[in-house]
């Protein structure tokens, strides 16, 4: 009977664990839910204001190329175009991943496939360095490195879409590296073995098999990376020139959603014509994060089927 008492109060105990255990799983889980709804809303309808209670017309906010909401046009509307600062980040973004992608993949080659001891004892630290160090470094290089440069190859100011491209290259590159190595190490062993085996070469086996293999996982890094340029605020800031032009060329001075908004939300009244356009920009910001975020769960399920 003591024996049956004991087993029934372990049980107890392990169930009321189990409880609060669930308890604390589903607090945790509400809270986050209800944080993200709250930002979703709070930056729509901060955004969604500038539509309906400043009567700016959407089709002329998504394709207009003068950005000044505190003027008005001759007809009495807003100079609210946000176009040239969609088209800047759209820009930086893919030259960036068109640039990173290769070194990525060429890194990750390197460490897995080609010498994974070497890789990991060099390229391993180094990756992870990069990964750590703060945007307002990355900035300043290249506002001391890269803009010097751009000046002496290109001539003008140096500030611009390319100069931003170079910055956002190096920042998102240790982030798609990291990745790209952990999905070619998914790749089971017996892919490698089986193609040896039926004579293809190293390199062979590398570009047929792995990394065909690994595409999915690959595809899911670079959109990640893509995502994080994008977003990205102060570095790209500090390299681009924050001039809301349309971009005549990748050398001339441009801004991105992210710069004007880091650079102007300070300097607005809440409520005002110009504040409720800085916040349609950064709802612009926050959809197409979600819109990231589906592509990369596409991609995964994609790959898991």
């Amino acid at each position: 009977m003591d024996l049956i008492r004991e087993s029934l109060l372990k049980k107890s105990k392990a169930t009321k664990k189990d409880q609060f255990g669930r308890v604390i799983t589903f607090s945790a889980l509400l809270l986050i839910v209800v944080v993200v709804v709250s930002i979703f809303w709070f930056v729509a309808s901060k955004g969604l204001a500038t539509f309906f209670t400043n009567k700016v017309n959407l089709w002329d906010f998504l394709t207009g190329t003068k950005w000044a909401p505190g003027q008005k046009n001759a007809q009495g509307e807003p100079l609210a175009g946000a176009l040239p600062m969609i088209t800047g980040s759209f820009l930086v973004t893919l030259i960036a991943a068109l640039v990173a992608t290769p070194f990525a993949i060429g890194t990750a080659v390197f460490m897995t496939e080609i010498s994974p001891k070497r890789g990991a004892k060099i390229l391993g630290p180094v990756t992870e360095l990069l990964v750590g160090i703060p945007s307002v470094v990355y900035g300043f290089i290249g506002l001391s490195v890269i803009v010097p440069v751009m000046r002496h190859i290109f001539g003008g100011s140096g500030f611009g879409i390319l100069a931003g491209a170079m910055v956002l290259f190096v920042m998102i590159l240790p982030t798609v590296t990291s990745m790209t190595v952990d999905t070619l190490k998914s790749v089971p062993r017996h892919y490698r073995e089986s193609a040896l085996a039926l004579g293809a070469t190293r390199w062979q086996m590398i570009y047929k098999v792995i990394l065909r293999s690994a595409t999915p996982g690959i595809l899911t890094a670079v959109v990640f990376g893509m995502a994080r340029a994008f977003g990205e605020a102060l570095a790209v800031q500090m390299v681009i020139g924050n001039a809301p032009l349309m971009p005549k060329g990748l050398t001339s001075p441009s801004s991105t959603l992210t710069s004007i908004l880091t650079q102007g939300i300070g300097n607005t009244v809440m409520g005002s014509l110009e504040n409720n356009a800085l916040w349609s920009l950064a709802l612009i910001l926050l959809l197409m994060s979600l819109i990231f975020n589906i592509i990369i769960r596409a991609i995964a399920k994609k790959g898991a089927i």
